[in-house]
């Protein structure tokens, strides 16, 4: 972290996070994990927070280590797949996690997970260069179309991956909802709730980057790393500090600022 230049790391569970296990296992194995990374935010309070994970395969049981996560362990966050064993997020059942992660306004981080067509996506490490970025639209489209973000005006959800393919394909979603019966359930089109989410800054391309940064605004967009893969990011800060056309305030944002105000750090 030192040596990247990152303050503070927050922490979270990679794939395929704990949604496999059946029955109370499950809820098990958040807790250790949940109490392995509070341990060291603890140890370092200045440089590590918290992103729990939970059991989504059980709701009952995640409704119950989310607010042990929050209320005890002081979890800054909750880290959930875009999807669980194939289920959309907004499947009814998991409703009551969204309406209690609401009421306890902590913000969620997306991150993919049994991608979108794994099939087809078995060579050239497709599955992650493709499906990644192709799930996280997928589930930032359901959360749009479902209205579960009109329902829980104040949920923040962070997308992963500069929004993956969500910020490139807003113009096909508005068109839709103004063609297609299917996307009449809501009121407003869905670039208007681009907004709703922030993106992290993990597109390898600047030009990519600043497009989201001009379409969503610079308060949206918070500093990412991908550590400790070699899909993410050696050097995070230096993305940022040599992207043209940033403010210094923009810059500011985008490498703290938003990420604090999101986090509720000082």
């Amino acid at each position: 972290m030192d040596a990247q230049g990152v303050t503070t790391h927050a922490l979270s569970l990679m794939p395929p996070m704990v949604y496999w296990a059946d029955g109370a296992l499950g809820l098990r194995l958040a807790r250790l994990v949940n109490d392995a990374m509070a341990e060291a935010s603890r140890a370092h309070p200045d440089r590590f927070v918290v992103l729990a994970t939970l059991p989504m395969q059980d709701p009952e049981a995640a409704l119950i280590e989310l607010e042990r996560a929050v209320t005890e362990l002081g979890c800054r966050g909750i880290y959930l797949g875009t999807n669980v064993r194939g289920k959309e997020l907004t499947d009814p059942s998991l409703l009551p996690v969204f309406e209690r992660i609401h009421a306890l306004r902590v913000p969620i981080f997306l991150h993919p997970l049994n991608v979108i067509g794994a099939e087809r996506l078995t060579n050239h490490y497709l599955h992650n260069l493709l499906g990644n970025p192709f799930d996280t639209a997928v589930a930032a489209a359901n959360l749009i179309f479902s209205g579960l973000l009109d329902r829980f005006p104040k949920l923040q959800v962070c997308l992963p991956h500069a929004g993956g393919a969500l910020p490139y394909l807003i113009g096909r979603l508005n068109h839709g909802w103004k063609v297609r019966q299917e996307c009449g359930g809501l009121k407003r089109p869905p670039s208007s709730y681009l907004r709703r989410f922030t993106y992290d800054t993990i597109s390898h391309a600047p030009e990519s980057l600043n497009y989201l940064i001009q379409l969503v605004g610079a308060d949206r967009v918070m500093i990412g790393s991908d550590y400790c893969f070699d899909m993410g990011y050696e050097r995070p800060v230096e993305v940022i500090t040599r992207l043209q056309g940033l403010t210094r305030a923009e810059r500011a944002k985008i490498l703290g600022g938003n990420a604090a105000r999101l986090l509720g750090l000082k």
